[in-house]
């Protein structure tokens, strides 16, 4: 039964007026400072709180933990849930329309959204769409799991206390992954949360450390996760990661797939971490990198829980990026999603265990935690021109790069140490949530994107809204402008982005991009662009434009008999006269990787050619560059 006649007692029962601003005799201080009133979400977490028992600050962590407290307007997650509690409801590619009288088959005890329903007597339609009903209801279920632990419930008890039925709420298979949402819980509680949700809710979680109570994980009935030995994996220790590696083999004579053996950093360093999403569900991914005719990179990370696999060791060069430099440089992620739809699979359990990832590989590999080496896979540059166009452009226009980075501990950069005038390096910031652009072609030609937040603004041929976007002959090679389409990156300046200011007029910015003026807003009073001190290069005295490369292969005199030259060859694009680029690393190596044959083939194969003339890596258009130093002076840009 959908209960349909006790929505609104049920309702009413959560949504009550209770102040937001008061604090509890003897308890401690208010969990949420927000918009007051019984319609917002605070007061909803508040009502749902007193209600059902559960302390405020565990019932907002959990509830950032799943969503930052967005509802997602009602559609399904990848696992099935909904609504800011993350109430689940099973596949949902088979639970589409709660509303149109669509069963969802019996209700199970792991399906929250059930569970949820019938604890509060509200129908899983409420559930589903409203915020407050969601919110209790996800109240609901936590002192549900902490009942049947047998502990106690009560909103004025200690959030320590609820290590166990958090764990319980993770909807995880084994100890090791409820104790991994567990732990990230209590770190969100332990640090504090503040932001603006989807619906324009501000809701501000302060600080709370305490000492969870580790001990109540062995209360639950989860078992013990799989052994599966360390060694196989490189991966942190509080991330779900196994082992699943990808073929190295000879496919016919003479071929082999799908990656290369090497001995990185002595055969190459790494310097990047390349984020891909898969353009597919996860398992047929993990099909395809278990197929030796096909291409590889080293991890696989699952939307719903963020459960991970390596494939290539880190050490190896895997073929992921579309451009051997980088490949030979890099380290690939691949995350389960579709560019084009967005936070329907980025979800914050994705986003929080690559953090984690990317961390750890970080560290390991001294990789700098910032955008120039933390790479979108729409960043890596063509090789030659003939191959810019068809670089990618994952993981498109709804990756919320600055809260990544936030996860990373290394967040954008988001004030201006110096005015922004012409001659200013800056950093594009547009903040995600409130940057709604408009996008089209996500479901079919000439369809406009449904609204959500965007990680770039767009760049205009002159100071304008109506003018159009610039131009980028490299994927346009007619020289016509961009376009606003979900796939096209050739207008967009995106998040942590470096440029330098050629002009400013008003509220509007011109930046030097891919050889010409590009314009966007960026008013005082609300800026997406910040200044600061940087290096940037200029053409050498004498020099009317210089040119611009996909890779930094040596020199011809580099290469060793038995080695064919690859040849030096520039891109479309030149830097004119007076036109300057931030530097984004002057330490790259210029190297070629000589990996064609299958192991244990001639000598001279696996071999790293090393050559004396020197790049820089630059900031130059949406993707990343790299110019000859004889070309260039270093300037500091202030």
């Amino acid at each position: 039964m959908r209960r349909r006649s006790k929505i609104l007692a049920a309702l009413a029962a959560v949504a009550l007026p209770i102040s937001v601003t008061g604090v509890s005799s003897g308890g401690p201080p208010p969990a949420v400072a927000s918009v007051a009133g019984p319609a917002s979400q605070a007061a909803a977490f508040k009502a749902a709180s007193q209600q059902y028992g559960v302390p405020e600050s565990v019932l907002l962590a959990v509830s950032y933990a799943e969503t930052r407290w967005d509802d997602h307007q009602g559609a399904a997650s990848t696992s099935g849930g909904y609504g800011p509690m993350h109430l689940t409801a099973g596949d949902p590619t088979t639970v589409t329309d709660l509303s149109g009288g669509k069963k969802l088959g019996k209700a199970d005890s792991a399906l929250t959204l059930y569970k949820a329903s019938d604890l509060t007597g509200l129908d899983p339609v409420a559930l589903r769409k409203d915020v407050t009903a969601n919110i209790a209801g996800g109240a609901a279920v936590l002192a549900s799991y902490q009942r049947t632990l047998g502990l106690p419930t009560g909103a004025d008890t200690s959030a320590a206390d609820w290590y166990g039925a958090i764990s319980s709420y993770a909807g995880a298979s084994d100890r090791a992954g409820a104790s991994a949402f567990a732990d990230d819980v209590y770190t969100i509680l332990a640090q504090g949360a503040a932001r603006t949700t989807n619906t324009g809710q501000q809701l501000v979680m302060p600080a709370e450390k305490v000492t969870p109570a580790k001990d109540q994980l062995a209360r639950t009935s989860l078992p013990a996760a799989p052994a599966t030995p360390k060694a196989a994996t490189e991966c942190p220790a509080d991330l779900a990661c196994e082992s699943l590696p990808a073929p190295y083999q000879e496919t016919t004579p003479g071929d082999y797939g799908n990656h290369d053996l090497a001995n990185r950093p002595k055969t190459g360093k790494i310097d990047y971490i390349v984020i891909h999403d898969t353009e597919g569900g996860w398992q047929g991914t993990l099909n395809l990198v278990q197929d030796p005719t096909y291409v590889s990179w080293q991890y696989t990370m699952r939307s719903s829980d963020g459960h991970t696999w390596q494939h290539v060791a880190a050490n190896d060069v895997a073929w992921h990026a579309g451009n051997w430099y980088v490949n030979m440089h890099s380290i690939g992620i691949e995350h389960e999603g579709f560019a084009a739809q967005g936070a329907t699979w980025y979800t914050e359990a994705l986003y929080r265990n690559s953090a984690k990832l990317v961390r750890y590989l970080a560290k390991k590999n001294n990789i700098p935690l910032d955008r120039a080496h933390i790479l979108g896979h729409d960043q890596v540059p063509g090789t030659i021109p003939s191959t810019v166009a068809g670089m990618h452009w994952d993981p498109g226009p709804y990756w919320d790069w600055e809260h990544y980075f936030n996860l990373l501990g290394a967040p954008i950069y988001g004030f201006s140490v110096f005015p922004v005038k012409a001659g200013s390096l800056v950093t594009v910031k547009p903040d995600f949530a409130s940057n709604v652009q408009v996008v089209t072609d996500c479901t079919g030609a000439g369809t406009t994107c449904a609204p959500q937040g965007t990680n770039f603004v767009y760049l205009r041929q002159s100071p304008d809204d109506a003018a159009p976007l610039v131009k980028d002959i490299g994927l346009r090679p007619n020289a016509s402008a961009s376009t606003t389409q979900v796939s096209d990156i050739g207008a967009r300046a995106a998040a942590g982005s470096q440029y330098v200011v050629a002009e400013r007029s008003g509220d509007w910015v011109a930046i030097w991009y891919l050889g010409a003026k590009a314009w966007f807003k960026s008013p005082r009073s609300a800026p997406d662009a910040f200044a600061k001190p940087g290096l940037v290069v200029k053409p050498k005295a004498g020099k009317t434009t210089v040119p611009v490369y996909g890779r930094a292969y040596p020199e011809e005199a580099a290469y060793p008999t038995g080695i064919p030259y690859q040849t030096v060859t520039p891109l479309q694009y030149t830097i004119g006269a007076g036109q300057a680029y931030p530097v984004s690393d002057v330490n790259i190596e210029t190297d070629y990787y000589r990996a064609v044959t299958f192991a244990g083939a001639p000598p001279t194969d696996h071999v790293q050619v090393i050559g004396k003339d020197r790049y820089y890596q630059i900031w130059f258009g949406h993707r990343m560059a790299y110019v000859r130093a004889a070309d260039v002076d270093l300037r500091l840009a202030y």
